[in-house]
């Protein structure tokens, strides 16, 4: 690397890192950051402000792209997408929460590994078909399900879809990050193929891909356990209330 290179200004990675590691705020922790940022790089008070500027009249047009889905999902929810998703998978009675998450990690990396990234995503695919049906499959193996059991259960299925699109995407000879590696390269003198870059992205993806899917392989024990001393609470607490007879004693 060229002796010239200064990497002060990927100190704002380690800002977003202590950030999400401390639970602030998203929004207050990529503000901060982009600050860190352009004051190790010496930006300026006014160069920050003219590339937020310049960032968003890039970007301006993906309101719409946002919205529109917005819209339609809205739509679709409203004539009982979730219901139907969710009797869906109710009918496969073998089926678990952790398996079915499994397999939509699997798709969810392997399309991004391709390209398509819009495929899955929160809004059109988490929020209106993947969360409901392992809500689904968790009540045919467990009964109705608590509030808190539930959210964890939406937080399990975001989080399946972010692990897939994060390390599938970078597989991808065409993904934006990739050509800013081989950018950043080039410039400090270092030529260096984006087929190669992508290439060693495999180990990555496939490990992210085990460790993820261990994770999700557990949380139907983790269920099971929960759910069961949760009921066993309940029963202790019902046996600790005075019986009518009790009471009249």
């Amino acid at each position: 690397m060229a002796p010239d290179v200064s990497l002060w200004p990927l100190l704002g990675v380690a800002v977003i890192i202590a950030g999400f590691v401390l639970r602030f705020n998203p929004m207050i922790v990529v503000i901060a950051a982009a600050i860190a940022t352009a004051l190790v790089a010496k930006f300026g008070f006014a160069g920050t402000l003219a590339a937020i500027g310049t960032g968003f009249l890039k970007t301006r047009n993906l309101t719409l792209a946002i919205i529109l889905p917005l819209a339609t999902i809205g739509l679709l929810e409203r004539h009982g997408l979730r219901q139907h998703a969710q009797a869906w998978i109710q009918r496969f009675r073998h089926a678990t929460a952790g398996q079915l998450l499994v397999v939509y990690l699997a798709v969810r990396e392997l399309t991004a590994a391709v390209g398509l990234t819009s495929l899955g995503g929160h809004v059109q695919m988490v929020r209106p078909l993947i969360a409901p049906m392992t809500e689904g499959a968790a009540e045919v193996r467990h009964g109705p399900l608590p509030d808190r059991i539930r959210h964890k259960l939406r937080a399990f299925a975001a989080a399946t879809d972010n692990v897939g699109l994060f390390f599938g995407e970078d597989i991808f000879v065409a993904f934006g990050a990739i050509v800013l590696i081989t950018t950043f390269l080039h410039g400090a003198g270092i030529d260096v193929d984006p087929l190669r870059v992508a290439f060693w992205g495999l180990p990555t993806a496939g490990v992210a891909f085990v460790v993820h899917a261990v994770r999700l392989i557990r949380l139907d024990r983790m269920l099971a356990r929960e759910l069961r001393d949760a009921s066993a609470e309940e029963r202790a607490d019902d046996a600790s209330l005075p019986t009518n007879e009790g009471s009249a004693a």
